[in-house]
């Protein structure tokens, strides 16, 4: 299956919804969660991209994980559906291929290609390299990214807070739509916050966008 858990971000999702004039259940709950997102786009499309995104960032990554036989899944709340798994295209994912191999064995009558171990070495070795695929991807893009921003040191954006932890804060900007760290005036910054910041570096050879907070 793949996963999505229940986030454990949902008090700040619900403080977002809270400043949008709307209310979530202090519990998780995925299908007020689709419905609060239905209710926006149809208020504000053109500020809904920005509202969904700090959404996916809230919620956290998905994963893959064995459903043995007699077990459940926890289903992906994302999308606010149990059961769910890709079983689409083979040749892109090798989490289709093991899908559909089990599929035919099963359609076939043929015992299972894998194991329950085999599955569950499976499992966290494809959600692995999927974060590692991730890394590789935004290695490529960010010093692509300082180099297009270099010459605009001290400019500054409007943005949008897309990470927010012990080891920094991230914003997103919109124009060019980049991400970097706020290096400085952090404080008191969380996922899903606009703010305005100031560019103070942009390190292609690094792939390092730096960022300050500012007012006004």
């Amino acid at each position: 299956r793949r996963v999505l858990r229940s986030p454990d971000r949902w008090d700040r999702i619900v403080e977002v919804a809270s400043g949008l004039g709307e209310h979530l259940p202090p519990q998780p709950s995925a299908e007020a969660l689709q419905r609060f997102l239905a209710r926006r786009r149809e208020a504000d499309p053109l500020r809904f991209p920005d509202l969904s995104l700090s959404v996916v960032k809230l919620l956290g990554k998905g994963e893959y994980v064995p459903e043995l036989p007699g077990g459940d899944s926890e289903g992906h709340f994302g999308l606010a559906v149990k059961d769910y798994l890709h079983s689409t295209a083979p040749n892109r994912r090798f989490p289709d291929l093991i899908t559909q191999r089990l599929l035919k064995a099963a359609i076939a009558g043929r015992p299972a290609p894998y194991g329950t171990d085999d599955l569950s070495w499976l499992a966290g070795h494809c959600t692995e390299q999927e974060d590692q695929a991730g890394k590789v991807e935004r290695q490529v893009a960010k010093p692509a990214a300082a180099l297009l921003l270099r010459s605009r040191i001290g400019e500054r954006f409007d943005g949008l807070v897309t990470g927010a932890a012990a080891k920094g804060t991230w914003v997103r900007i919109f124009r060019p739509p980049v991400e970097g760290r706020v290096v400085r005036g952090a404080g008191g910054l969380d996922v899903g916050d606009r703010t305005r910041v100031q560019l103070v570096g942009a390190d292609a050879e690094k792939g390092f966008i730096d960022f300050a907070r500012v007012h006004g």
